[in-house]
């Protein structure tokens, strides 16, 4: 969530950046009571893969800050340049922000480096960090290094339409629901009235539904798929019931924007989905709240695994002692907490402050059941392959054809495994 940047920021707030596991501002002197030196001036570049920051985001959260705590760092973002290119080019590098189900792809460029050495040269406190999400970021990597820090959590949560649950007289979604609940809550609101068709729940995407699992369709350390399993039979089986409440089911399964049926349309009850707050946020006339994500029985208060965008120190950069400066502010206390409040990037951290401050500083949040959605937790994250993206489409398209009665549960997961199996050894052969 974005907020403007005529949000002044005190100066206490951003004076003490910093002080939660960085070292000193200036380098140490050569012997023992001897002046810190002053650090030498240096411009660092950091890239972005995907669209995870905004300019203003940056300059709240990263620039304006550094300012204050390592004047003599400029940090130049560039948020539009090919990486690979980039990287091809010789182009200095020195950090990159990533969500972590790319970084797969990433790692054959030998982009990502250990950050542990160096962030216990510059007394970089770890423990700080949920460490749930550190795991995730490990199992990225094949000597189970820590690669990056994740810097943000994509959350999961039910939210529903307060209008169409008073249309049909049905109390409103509650926390701790299973998903056999939330179908049973479909029910009672799936109904046509005054020729508008309503349908109850609408789960977005299969992945909503594999990861509170820890399903990631394709194994990241060996890339091949195996789903002809319980788990992936009991994630169909949920998915298929919600979609076989009367009434329920879009003439597309898994087509069109779920967001817009549910903001725009206003024809869907409740959506079980990501952080859709800026939107909601945007959306004055529709009248909404949230509750905790469906849990499965066998995973309560559990959402979906550990979705993070993380900040890496480049392993090319020849500045990594003031890359990892910029990484002591952006994870200091204050920053954080200024992430979360105002910036709607719930930071990563074990201390439940974070949690509790997010987006207090948004108004239209203010009777909002915001902290619902922290009675879930993530999931484990095993380690993505690089071929995640292209083998889930063929596990939807097949789980679609299950859904409209073309196949079978079993069917439909054993030639979804053929399929990805297959597409995988075709594309290692390229």
């Amino acid at each position: 969530m974005k907020t403007t940047l005529t949000i002044m920021l005190t100066a206490a707030m951003l004076a003490g950046c910093g002080k939660s596991g960085g070292n000193s501002g200036a380098a140490a002197g050569d012997k023992p009571g001897e002046p810190a030196k002053p650090l030498e001036p240096v411009t660092l570049k950091m890239y972005q893969i995907q669209s995870l920051w905004t300019e203003a985001d940056f300059n709240l959260l990263i620039a304006e800050p550094l300012k204050k705590k390592y004047p003599h760092i400029t940090i130049e973002f560039i948020p539009k340049v090919d990486v690979e290119k980039a990287m091809a080019a010789g182009e200095q590098i020195d950090l990159i922000a990533v969500w972590n189900g790319n970084m797969p792809y990433y790692k054959d460029f030998d982009l990502f480096d250990n950050i542990t050495p160096l962030a216990e040269k510059m007394k970089f406190d770890l423990g700080r960090f949920d460490p749930g999400s550190l795991d995730s970021i490990k199992a990225l990597s094949d000597k189970g290094e820590l690669i990056g820090l994740p810097n943000m959590l994509q959350f999961n949560a039910l939210y529903y339409n307060k209008e169409i649950f008073d249309r049909f007289g049905v109390p409103y979604p509650k926390d701790g629901m299973t998903w056999e609940d939330a179908i049973e809550a479909a029910r009672k609101v799936s109904r046509s009235d005054g020729g508008v068709e309503y349908r109850g729940l609408d789960p977005d995407y299969l992945t909503r539904l594999l990861t509170p699992l820890s399903l990631n369709i394709v194994d990241g350390k060996t890339n091949k798929a195996s789903l002809a399993n319980d788990a992936y039979k009991r994630v169909f089986e949920i998915g298929k019931s919600i979609y076989d409440v009367p009434g329920n089911k879009p003439k597309d399964v898994m087509k069109g924007s779920a967001l817009d049926r549910f903001t725009k349309d206003k024809t869907v009850a409740m959506l079980s989905t990501i952080n859709i707050l800026d939107r909601l946020r945007q959306t004055p006339d529709l009248n909404w709240d949230v509750v905790q994500f469906p849990s499965f029985k066998e995973r309560p208060n559990t959402y979906g695994m550990y979705d993070l965008h993380v900040m890496t120190v480049s392993k090319t950069s020849k500045n990594k002692d003031d890359a990892m400066r910029v990484l002591e502010v952006l994870f200091s206390d204050e920053v954080q907490l200024l992430s979360s409040k105002t910036a709607g990037k719930l930071p990563v951290m074990k201390d439940p402050k974070f949690n509790a401050a997010y987006l207090q500083d948004t108004p239209e949040l203010k009777n909002k059941q915001i902290q619902s959605i922290f009675k879930s937790k993530p999931a484990a994250a095993p380690a993505y392959s690089m071929y995640y993206s292209k083998a889930r489409g063929l596990l939807v398209n097949n789980f679609v054809d299950y859904v409209n009665g073309k196949k079978d549960v079993n069917t439909a997961l054993r030639e979804s495994e053929e399929a990805i199996n297959k597409l995988i050894e075709s594309e290692q052969k390229k």
